[in-house]
């Protein structure tokens, strides 16, 4: 039933996702799906875990065995592609207020600036340069990382237009800019090792 609902998600957004196009999508009636989850705020929230899970699932198999720059690269290609593949559930899920979303604030009463941004990649960085301290790798990556939030947010209110492998680029050249300046040795790195279509 996740599945259905995720694929209502990604085609037409979340007001597609209700419970008569979920149970026409799986030729049943409406009564399994209203009886499984109850509600569609509960429907809406676990929809929201299952369609993280679908987007992010796979990115530490893309990270493993990598160094940690190559890694931490590898992360902001996939949030972009997210944003570009797959819009309606990037919306969902980094965008959308889910107290309209979903009908309730699944995120509690916690700031999501009080958490750490992508904080393997701090500390698979903070592992690999040693002499840098973990906090200054940490503001470098929160900073990459709402850099590269916002960058997605600005290509889908102007509709992709902004090519996927132009504005990767752009968030491996401040990835560089803002590791560089604590004073990590960024001068191997290359764009076309990381990126691939």
């Amino acid at each position: 039933m996740l599945q259905a609902a995720f694929e209502l998600l990604d085609e037409s957004g979340i007001s597609a996702v209700a419970i008569k196009p979920i149970a026409a999508k799986l030729g049943c009636s409406t009564q399994p799906v209203s009886w499984i989850f109850g509600s569609m705020t509960e429907l809406k929230k676990e929809l929201f875990t299952y369609s993280a899970g679908k987007m992010w699932d796979s990115l530490a198999g893309e990270m493993e065995g990598k160094d940690a720059l190559d890694a931490f690269f590898i992360s902001g290609v996939h949030y972009i592609s997210i944003a570009c593949d797959h819009p309606n559930v990037f919306r969902f899920l980094n965008i959308d207020d889910p107290v309209q979303s979903i009908g309730e604030d699944i995120l509690g009463s916690q700031s999501i600036f009080t958490q750490q941004m992508n904080a393997q990649s701090v500390e698979a960085l903070a592992a690999q340069f040693k002499d840098i301290p973990k906090k200054k790798i940490g503001k470098a990556v929160q900073d990459t990382v709402i850099f590269t939030h916002g960058l997605s947010v600005m290509m889908m209110w102007d509709n992709y237009r902004l090519p996927k492998k132009e504005a990767c680029h752009m968030i491996f050249d401040m990835g560089l800019k803002m590791l560089s300046e604590i004073g990590i040795d960024t001068k191997g790195m290359k764009f076309s090792r990381l990126y691939h279509e």
